[in-house]
């Protein structure tokens, strides 16, 4: 395993450093102030590369407990990020404390005792109903419906969702013992490259608009160009999983789908907000949110698409 994600991270350190020199080159050779912009905008996502790659190497190296612990930490600036946009209520105070500081945690301690039983139920069930019940202990019924519903979705988005690309770690592949670090890096790698090649593609060729009310950068040519690109790629990896090239395509094409509706979901809740980014953490990528909207969705589908067919 540690021959492989080294030859894996060199790979990726080898593209980022390709991706600087041409970027920096651009740069020098920008005329006009549009091709300056998409410049700019373009080199400041590189250097979020660079962070977020550096990220997951240590990581790795530091192992499991470092791993959740940096998940745990995205998840709670994601719960931030959501809940501070969407606005949050004094009556709701008590519900949003708990997610914060109850079930965040929780979820995370249930990866790492691997009690995956509970940690399956744990927001969908027992989460669901104690938010509304110490929302409503406050006595205000006002718009109650929607303030509930709103902490639950955030919460099932933001943490429970996104806890499944961690838990990726505890599954129990036959032949695949000590490697499921490699797991986390296939998700990991097929969302973001998907993102990078939709973008790529509908900037040199997009013409037809998707959902322009929605997401007006997202095209058609887009969709299916780096969506292709990015399943092409997760089965050149099928050698870091216990996939076969064929069924490590099939996987990395229902990861490129979910992640694509998850972006698109969160777009259209960005807009109906009225709000263009999530949040400012990450220069060139906007808040952590806007980077975690695809794992929202494709983390749980990937995981529960490999311990349904590929665990004991």
């Amino acid at each position: 395993m540690d021959d492989k994600f080294l030859y894996l991270m060199a790979g990726v350190v080898g593209l980022l450093l390709v991706a600087s020199l041409v970027g920096f080159i651009l740069g020098k050779r920008a005329v006009t102030d549009g091709a300056k912009d998409t410049v700019r905008n373009l080199n400041e996502r590189i250097r979020a590369w660079w962070v977020m790659v550096g990220i997951f190497g240590l990581a790795f190296w530091f192992g499991k407990g470092v791993t959740l612990f940096l998940f745990m930490l995205t998840s709670f600036y994601c719960l931030r990020e959501f809940l501070s946009m969407t606005r949050t209520r004094p009556e709701d105070h008590r519900a949003t404390v708990a997610a914060f500081y109850i079930f965040i945690p929780l979820q995370y301690w249930l990866i790492w005792t691997e009690w995956t039983a509970l940690f399956s139920i744990a927001i969908p069930v027992y989460a669901f109903l104690l938010l509304p019940i110490l929302s409503v202990a406050k006595g205000n019924t006002q718009d109650f419906l929607m303030r509930s519903a709103k902490i639950q979705w955030a919460l099932m988005l933001t943490v429970y969702c996104i806890s499944h690309a961690p838990a990726l770690l505890t599954l129990d592949i036959p032949g695949y013992a000590g490697q499921n670090f490699l797991l986390l890096f296939f998700l990991v790698a097929v969302v973001q490259l998907s993102d990078v090649m939709q973008y790529v593609f509908g900037k040199i060729f997009g013409k037809h608009k998707l959902a322009p009310s929605v997401s007006p950068n997202k095209t058609w040519e887009g969709l299916i160009g780096g969506g292709l690109a990015a399943t092409a790629i997760g089965a050149a990896l099928w050698w870091i999983t216990p996939f076969t090239p064929l069924i490590a395509a099939g996987m990395a094409f229902s990861i490129v789908m979910a992640g694509f509706w998850g972006g698109l979901v969160l777009s259209a809740v960005k807009r109906s907000l009225g709000k263009k980014d999530w949040g400012h953490m990450i220069e060139g990528h906007g808040g952590a949110l806007d980077r975690m909207d695809s794992v929202c969705f494709a983390a749980p589908l990937f995981y529960h698409l490999t311990n349904y067919f590929y665990t004991l």
